[in-house]
């Protein structure tokens, strides 16, 4: 059986759906199967999800962020998400069969094409970092675009992996890992009180000594007249959306704030959303085939 890596880019842009539906096809244009497309437009973000043999999805990935670095201009980029490249984050993931070893080796692969054929710098992160500290994501997004532009020629720590210790005027630079299976979970809130859900997102997130697994931040989102608790759980077998939801409304009773619902955002692996999981959580717009194991299956039939 051939080795199948998921490739899930981020790209800042979440309010322009013929450029997103452009770029998420440029990504899957080195034959990989596109299986979703999830936009954001208070984030300005979408999360797109690719998935194909090591080959495909590098080849997508080049051309992808080459899309997204002509399309999008982080000069003229607002949202409420961290953001630092066009195409901000391009982790691989394996599937199946599929090892760490085989997605670390794809995604330097993958940064160092980025880097030859788009012309825009990448740093390795998480499993794939071969500088210290680059492992943990955040630290390599500090500064965001505009703070990393005015550093990256003058500190070495912020040098990237592949490329000119520059970023791409309009694309910035752009973060190639490898990692475990990651779910973006979002909880919504009912109030305009932002410092409830920063409140929260602190206590939870592990490094403040909370959910193992857990990065989360609070949102504003102005469009829904709410606020939001957005993560990453970086292993849900440590910490599952429904713990973290629980806790979530839990603190939010306790601050006199009801929960409006979650979000998934791009794809969650069956053994993360048992049977009745959309309605324990609450999930917004649930589909079965947001289930990677469903949606691998109906594109392959």
């Amino acid at each position: 059986m051939s080795v199948i890596l998921e490739c899930v880019p981020n790209i800042s842009d979440g309010r322009r759906p013929d450029v997103v539906q452009a770029v998420a096809e440029a990504f899957a244009a080195g034959g990989a199967t596109l299986l979703d497309t999830d936009s954001d437009a208070d984030h300005n973000r979408s999360v797109i999800t690719i998935a194909g043999t090591p080959a495909q999805v590098i080849a997508g990935a080049v051309s992808g962020v080459a899309a997204a670095r002509d399309a999008i201009d982080l000069n003229h980029h607002e949202g409420a998400h961290p953001r630092m490249g066009a195409t901000d984050v391009v982790p691989f993931v394996p599937l199946g069969d599929a090892t760490m070893d085989d997605a670390i080796t794809a995604a330097r692969q993958a940064a160092e094409q980025i880097w030859r054929d788009a012309q825009v710098p990448t740093y390795l992160y998480g499993s794939a970092a071969q500088v210290e500290g680059r492992g943990n994501l955040a630290k390599v997004r500090k500064g965001q675009f505009e703070g990393i532009r005015d550093v990256i020629q003058t500190d070495p720590t912020r040098a990237p992996d592949f490329g000119e210790a520059a970023v791409h005027p309009t694309a910035g630079i752009t973060a190639v890992g490898a990692r475990f299976f990651l779910i973006a979970f979002n909880v919504n809130l009912k109030t305009r009180d932002l410092a409830i859900a920063k409140t929260i997102a602190t206590d939870i997130r592990e490094k403040g000594g909370g959910m193992p697994g857990v990065k989360a931040m609070g949102f504003d989102l102005p469009e829904k007249e709410q606020v939001q608790v957005s993560m990453n759980l970086v292993d849900y077998r440590k910490t599952s959306p429904i713990q973290v939801f629980d806790e979530i409304a839990r603190r939010a009773e306790a601050a006199g704030v009801e929960v409006d619902g979650s979000e998934v955002v791009g794809l969650i692996p069956a053994a993360a959303a048992p049977e009745g999981f959309a309605e324990r959580v609450k999930v917004i717009d649930w589909d079965p085939d947001l289930v990677i194991e469903n949606r691998l299956a109906a594109r392959s039939s």
